[in-house]
């Protein structure tokens, strides 16, 4: 069956890493995936293709790397998520006791596999986030911003700690992808 997916690319459009994205989606295009959109230029994208199973996903997600390693000259991390898996990790944010200032950031880290031996929760040695859940592809961030400095990147530490690769979307920012996700 065919469903909506979408791609999240991790750390384009930053430090010189510059992905266009009418270049990505000729690149999604040209990969024969249908009907091949994109969301704000921060590494969203969303296409249409009938994937059967976690081999086909995976086959895929490393199909994209590599042609976005050969289109850029870079390396560019991707999780794929189906727009109803997305739908499913915002409901299962664990926000609703967190205090929200406006120094505070709540996100979701689109992982590539699960955090094997976590125990929650779990805390940057500098306080500057912390992870609250984690399901078995994604993890639930808070972040403060710190005397009006944003702290270290948890999505690194996650993935230095646990082996992972993934890319995090503030948490209105993932419902707003979601929705644009979504149109007909």
């Amino acid at each position: 069956m065919t469903e909506t997916w979408i791609a999240f690319l991790r750390a384009v459009n930053v430090g010189g890493r510059k992905v266009e994205m009418a270049r990505l989606r000729a690149l999604l295009t040209g990969m024969g995936l249908s009907r091949v959109r994109t969301y704000i230029a921060s590494g969203n994208a969303f296409f249409d293709a009938e994937l059967n199973g976690p081999g086909e996903r995976a086959e895929l997600t490393a199909a994209i790397e590599a042609r976005l390693l050969a289109e850029f000259g870079f390396e560019v991390p991707t999780v794929l998520r189906s727009t109803a898996e997305v739908a499913k990790a915002l409901a299962a944010a664990p926000f609703e006791q967190v205090e929200v200032t406006p120094d505070t950031r709540l996100s979701i880290a689109f992982l590539s596999g699960p955090l094997t031996g976590l125990t929650l929760p779990l805390r940057s040695p500098k306080d500057e986030w912390e992870l609250l859940g984690a399901t078995e592809g994604e993890a639930y961030l808070v972040s403060w911003r710190l005397n009006g400095r944003v702290g270290a990147n948890p999505v690194a530490a996650l993935e230095k700690q646990f082996g992972v690769k993934g890319t995090a979307r503030f948490l209105h920012t993932t419902a707003k992808i979601l929705a644009a996700a979504e149109q007909p």
